[in-house]
């Protein structure tokens, strides 16, 4: 996106409610990615005054369900709200909502509307087991079948190879490694210590511990009939250093650093912001947290040279180059923590002159980034990551806190397949 030429309307991201997050096969296993979202919709619904409604529901869900296909629409019906919304699915993996949030920026940007729902959910407890295309093929064969006759032909045809299950995997589809086995491959390259991981981790369970006890988190995180829990139930307040060191390696048993401690957890939950025009924020009952959007940007990069998640080491120094911008002028970072590790090669890439200038063609000196300004309510490490809800929740705790935090704030989410998708945000 191109900076505002003073024709655009501004646009602002709005904090949106969200569920608890819960590990997988937790209190919200039961739900699936349908149902866990209709809470968090109805909730964000009664946020408007009136009979206001949005212009846009955009959603997503970056699981794949056999059952449903356009997740967005199917909410928004489940939810019983007004039928005439029109709604879009979106999925961009790990910035699944993000995506959602900018796409929908970019609309309002153009004219076309004034206020959009966005948001995602996960149920990794529901994901669905598929079958092979052999037996996939033989039963749909046969219940187009027109005749016995026909039928037991096309059973004919199925053979012992046919009846394995197809289980969802979480390995990526080009390289058939896993996140977590990528992530090793580039804390091996960036040479980064277990102990500067498990710090990084200790330190978003002590920020998310800490956000729940001062009550940041009392007016973003909803409760329900549906699920009956009140808060994430990931941050540990009782983990420390100690602990953390005595936990195994899951990916490289044999010498990798990255754990189930300093990793982000398999999850459930829903999360929702708003975007919106001047005249889109007309609409609410009362003034939500909000942040003007400044601008976007998204990179992909080749996993094999660069590391699978590495793409916001393009993304952020071109967005803030594009500005005149460096590291110290962005008052809060909020760095999807994928992994411990991700996030730390992240900032040793960000501070490397010459991974800006080979990898990202930025020239500039944009300085070193300010850890202390990143995460201070927590991050995916510590509560969690519903995939297509963490984009949300990012956008939800980010204008929350840049009310206090006052100035710039940056968001970035990177993503499978080597994609990563940032924004810069201002307060207002």
């Amino acid at each position: 996106m191109a900076p505002n030429d003073g024709n655009q309307p501004d646009v602002y991201f709005c904090a949106g409610p969200r569920t608890p997050f819960a590990r997988i096969d937790g209190p919200l296993a039961r739900l699936d990615a349908v149902r866990v979202s209709v809470p968090v919709v109805h909730a964000a619904q009664k946020m408007l005054n009136g009979g206001a409604v949005p212009d846009r529901v955009v959603w997503g869900a970056v699981v794949p369900s056999l059952s449903v296909s356009h997740i967005a629409r199917e909410v928004w019906l489940d939810a019983g709200l007004e039928p005439h919304v029109p709604a879009l699915t979106v999925v961009q993996q790990c910035a699944t909502s993000l995506a959602g949030a900018t796409g929908a920026a970019a609309q309002m940007k153009a004219g076309r509307i004034e206020l959009a729902l966005c948001g995602g959910s996960e149920s990794m407890s529901q994901t669905q087991v598929g079958l092979t295309r052999g037996m996939s093929q033989t039963i749909r064969r046969v219940a187009q079948a027109k005749g016995p006759a026909a039928a037991l032909k096309a059973l004919g045809r199925l053979r012992l190879r046919h009846l394995k299950l197809s289980v969802p995997s979480v390995k990526e589809r080009t390289s058939g490694l896993t996140m977590g086995d990528h992530a090793e491959i580039t804390a091996k390259e960036w040479k980064l210590e277990r102990e500067r991981q498990d710090r990084f981790a200790l330190a978003s369970h002590e920020n998310a511990v800490t956000a729940w006890e001062s009550g940041f988190f009392d007016d973003l995180v909803i409760g329900s009939d549906a699920y009956r829990i009140t808060r994430d139930g990931i941050p540990r307040a009782d983990t420390s250093l100690e602990k953390l060191a005595k936990l195994p390696p899951v990916f490289d048993r044999a010498g990798g650093t990255l754990t189930a401690g300093n990793s982000s957890p398999l999850t459930d939950g829903a999360a929702a912001c708003w975007v919106a025009t001047e005249r889109g924020l007309e609409r609410f009952e009362e003034p939500p947290y909000r942040a003007r959007l400044l601008d976007w940007e998204v990179a992909g990069v080749d996993i094999e040279r660069d590391g699978l998640l590495m793409a916001p080491t393009l993304a952020i120094p071109r967005l803030l180059a594009r500005h005149g911008l460096g590291y110290a002028d962005i008052a809060l970072w909020e760095i999807h923590e994928a992994f411990a590790a991700q996030v730390l090669c992240t900032i040793d890439a960000l501070n490397s002159r010459e991974w800006l200038r080979e990898r990202a063609g930025v020239e500039r000196d944009l300085g070193r980034v300010p850890e202390e300004r990143i995460n201070p309510n927590g991050g995916s490490v510590a509560l969690g990551h519903p995939f297509g809800a963490t984009g949300a929740r990012i956008v939800s705790q980010t204008v929350k806190q840049l009310q206090t935090t006052g100035g710039l704030a940056l968001i970035s989410i990177c993503a499978a397949g080597g994609l990563g998708h940032v924004a810069l945000l201002e307060v207002v």
